[in-house]
């Protein structure tokens, strides 16, 4: 199986606000203490489940800082430093890299919908500004532009790029992606649900919303396909596999932010234009976490 530069489950991490709408650092903190104790190997700050399109570049430095300062040694710090503007990506990067961190995750560029050509170079530029190891993230839902796998074997062969969420969904593509690119290049999962089928072909673990809720489960699920025990890594990734499906009834982060609120502490409601979940949401949630810890 491919090396694993990040660990094997990584936390996707909410952003936390105070009731005001501003980044409440205390909760960043305690958050990222909260998720390295519970299963996650390393935290992702200021991705998808983070809202990162609604921070401010001054509100992400400041969250990277944060949650390197609390999680020390105990975990890897991913900072989410890739937007659809090269030159910022390259900026949030060095700065990035500054604080400390032991990774940054790539986004696809959005909205723009660059070719192939240009994803290769936004990324290159990124990796080359960059002093610490680089995950691309392949989500076409989200971004409007797939990355696809003769680009992604070439951005392999650049040094510091180590890895990629995939989001794409689809398992060929990811088989594909094994296929054509280096044994030590390591996939991802960027979707819960898909982790073990992704696992059986090749992916080394996974980027993960449900691990705010469920991470010791999730990370017993990993490593037991990583040992080859898929017989127990079935049973528990059929258990969790409602509260994966639970935590998308809406657009993501909003189920996530509204359990984390219910049954940890307070983190705020989204920022605009995302909006708060519906009661019935959490309810979903709180049942399907109940059935996944019976296991």
């Amino acid at each position: 199986m491919s090396s694993t530069p990040f660990g094997r489950v990584l936390t996707a991490m909410i952003t936390p606000f105070d009731s005001e709408g501003a980044v409440d650092y205390g909760a960043v903190a305690e958050l990222a203490l909260h998720l390295v104790e519970n299963g996650s190997d390393g935290i992702v700050v200021a991705g998808t489940t983070g809202e990162s399109p609604t921070l401010s570049g001054d509100e992400k430095v400041a969250l990277f800082k944060g949650v390197v300062d609390a999680v020390g040694d105990k975990g890897m710090v991913l900072a989410g430093t890739g937007t659809y503007d090269t030159a910022e990506s390259v900026h949030l990067t060095e700065r990035a890299c500054e604080i400390g961190v032991h990774g940054v995750m790539a986004v696809t560029p959005y909205y723009s919908r660059p070719p192939q050509q240009g994803l290769f170079e936004h990324f290159s530029a990124i990796a080359d500004a960059s002093s610490v190891p680089v995950l691309l993230y392949n989500i076409p839902s989200r971004t409007g532009r797939l990355i696809e796998v003769e680009t992604l074997a070439r951005l392999a062969a650049h040094e510091r790029i180590a890895a990629v969420k995939d989001a794409v969904g689809d398992l060929a593509f990811t088989t594909n992606t094994r296929l054509a690119c280096p044994d030590d290049f390591a996939i991802y999962s960027g979707d819960d649900i898909l982790t073990l089928p992704m696992m059986s072909v090749g992916a080394v673990g996974i980027v993960s919303v449900a691990s705010h809720l469920a991470g010791n489960e999730i990370a017993e699920m990993v490593a037991a396909a990583a040992s080859g025990d898929w017989d127990r890594a079935r049973v528990l990734h059929l258990a969790l596999a409602p509260l994966f499906s639970s935590l998308f009834v809406e657009p993501n982060p909003i189920p996530v932010k509204a359990a984390m609120d219910a049954m940890w502490r307070p983190v705020g409601r989204p920022r605009l234009p995302l909006v708060p979940a519906r009661d019935e949401t959490v309810e979903k949630i709180k049942e399907a976490l109940a059935g996944a810890r019976a296991v």
